[in-house]
Order: C-alpha cells, then sequence, then structure tokens
C-alpha cells in the first residue's frame, strides 16, 4: 500500500473513530485495526495523534465548506443562498450517526491542551463565518448581519448535537428569515 492510500485509510479510519466515538476515547490501535494500516506506518505518517487529529479536521473542512457551498450555490437570488445554508443544516442534522459538530466536539475535548487542534478550528469557524460574510455581501446586506447568522447557524449546530434533532435548523431559518426581511 502506498503512502498516499495509506494516508487516506488512515484519516477514514480517524475520521469514523474519533466522529463516531469521541477523539479522547479512541487510540491510534484502534485507527490501526480499523484503517488496516500498521502501527509503525501509521506513525510514519502522523508521529503523534494530535497531527492525525489536525489532519482529520483539515479534511473534514474542506468537504464540509465544499458541499455547503455547492448546495447553497444551486440557488438563484443570493437571500436564497444565505436560507438555504440552514436547509443544508438541516440536512447534516437529520443524517444517520449526526453527532453534533465534529469542530466543536473537538475543541471540546482538546482545545484547552493541544492549539494544534485549536488552530483547526478557529479556521474552520472563521472559514464559515467568512463565507456568510460573502453570502451577506452578494445580497448587498451591511456585514454585521453576517455576525448574527453565524450566531444562529452555530446555535442550531450546538443545539442539534446535543438534542439531536434537525428541528434547530428550521428554527435558526426562520430567524434568519426574518432578519432579512427586516433589513
Amino acid at each position: 500500500m502506498d503512502s498516499a492510500l495509506a494516508r487516506e485509510r488512515a484519516l477514514d479510519a480517524a475520521e469514523e473513530l474519533f466522529y463516531g466515538r469521541g477523539v479522547q476515547s479512541v487510540g491510534m490501535d484502534d485507527v490501526r485495526s480499523t484503517s488496516g494500516v500498521s502501527l509503525k506506518r501509521l506513525y510514519r505518517l502522523f508521529p503523534a495523534k494530535e497531527l492525525l487529529v489536525e489532519a482529520y479536521l483539515e479534511r473534514r473542512d474542506a468537504r464540509w465548506r465544499g458541499q455547503l457551498a455547492e448546495y447553497a450555490e444551486r440557488h438563484g437570488e443570493p437571500e436564497q443562498r444565505i436560507l438555504a445554508v440552514f436547509d443544508w443544516l438541516g440536512m447534516w442534522f437529520a443524517e444517520p450517526g449526526f453527532r453534533g459538530c465534529a469542530w466543536l466536539n473537538a475543541y471540546g475535548e482538546l482545545g484547552a491542551t493541544s492549539e494544534r487542534v485549536a488552530g483547526q478550528v478557529r479556521a474552520h469557524k472563521r472559514a464559515f463565518r467568512e463565507y456568510l460574510g460573502a453570502l451577506v455581501t452578494a445580497a448587498g446586506r451591511h456585514d454585521a448581519l453576517a455576525g448574527q447568522l453565524y450566531l444562529l447557524a452555530e446555535g442550531a449546530m450546538a443545539t442539534a448535537g446535543v438534542t439531536r434533532s434537525a428541528e434547530p435548523a428550521a428554527e435558526a431559518r426562520e430567524a434568519a428569515r426574518r432578519l432579512l426581511e427586516a433589513g
């Protein structure tokens, strides 16, 4: 198995395990067993578990933001793209195995002790906020709206993770719709 394939298998396993069970409850041996990558090669690819967590979050970020943008861009009007963000969140929350926001979960487990993990979480949240800002700008709205929408979305993510319900996305969407109407 070449290094690129071994890396992808390790990251696939890490994502499944870290997101499903939590980072701290998963050891490198669990990643080895699930991925089929030898422990020696796993440590060659990721000399510390923290580096594997960082890589998992980074890869998930690219996919998550890409899927969100692809979905939102299917909606023609800028304001409809803003509301589509909340529709997409609702679909994500309804997925089998949804366990909340991977970045909030990782931050809750490691944010106080791992600057690398905290940095990945901050980068993801900053990029999401900037994406909302771009949608708001395209809609010809004041940038302050982006912060309000960001807080609605983040609140929905946290609440959905705890309640295991997609309803917070619908509630946040309605609040976003009202903000758009008011402004």
